[in-house]
């Protein structure tokens, strides 16, 4: 069972990360049992964990914080044996250099700065670049069939339920114009030019006969003035 100074220690530290998170570091933890917490690691980019997250588990000891925690990891990485306790200046590991000053954020940072090394240490894999990209990918598939994970993380559960969704199509621009529009525009278009020009023939024949009422030949006028006079002459000139 925990002592009362572990339990509040911890208890501040939940506090202090809710209140101020760690980058690529989220931790938890666990609803039945304080000294067992749970931890997701993001890969930083340009390293090969780029896009992984890595799911794990920390176990501290009742004395905390005089004592170190033990670390491991759950999800498969090409870095770290999965189930097995790492080997860390900061881990139980190492108790004579545990230094109580440290914290579940300043472990995790540490945990993950030296996931991104070679160094090999007690716990450690060697693998080439391409698997761990491999297993970076497949991370989060993996960590969401643990009951456990989904329960304390549903903010990665519901990202990768999101990743699994298909891509929408982008819809097609659809014309404002009333269905039939489009087709019947150009058939609209050529009567209104058939119009045009039915009423551009017809002015000119209205003119012609204008000129033909306003052109009368002089010997014609001259023989209407001497055998009807000009008054009965003017009426028969302008039909």
């Amino acid at each position: 069972m925990a002592e009362k100074a572990c339990v509040k220690r911890l208890q501040k530290e939940y506090r202090a990360l809710c209140k101020e998170p760690v980058s690529h570091v989220v931790a938890r933890p666990s609803p039945n049992d304080i000294l067992e917490w749970h931890y997701v690691l993001e890969g930083s980019e340009g390293t090969p964990f780029a896009g992984g997250f890595y799911y794990g588990k920390i176990k501290f000891p009742p004395e905390y914080p005089f004592k170190p925690p033990g670390i491991s990891m759950t999800t498969p990485n090409g870095r770290f044996m999965t189930q097995k306790k790492i080997c860390l200046s900061m881990s139980d590991f190492h108790p004579e250099s545990w230094n109580p000053m440290w914290s579940v954020s300043s472990i995790l940072t540490g945990l993950l700065s030296f996931m991104m090394d070679n160094s090999p240490t007690t716990g450690s894999v060697s693998t080439t670049v391409g698997e761990k990209e491999k297993l970076a990918k497949a991370s989060l598939a993996f960590n969401c069939k643990n009951p456990t994970f989904r329960k304390l993380f549903p903010e990665y559960v519901e990202k990768y339920e999101q990743q699994q969704l298909p891509s929408q199509p982008v819809p097609e621009q659809v014309s404002s114009m009333p269905a039939g529009a489009e087709k019947s525009r150009p058939l609209l278009e050529e009567h209104d030019n058939s119009t045009k020009d039915e009423v551009n023939r017809v002015k000119p024949l209205k003119d012609v006969k204008n000129q033909q009422r306003k052109s009368v030949p002089t010997w014609l006028l001259l023989l209407l003035v001497s055998i009807f006079g000009v008054v009965m002459a003017l009426p028969l000139l302008q039909l």
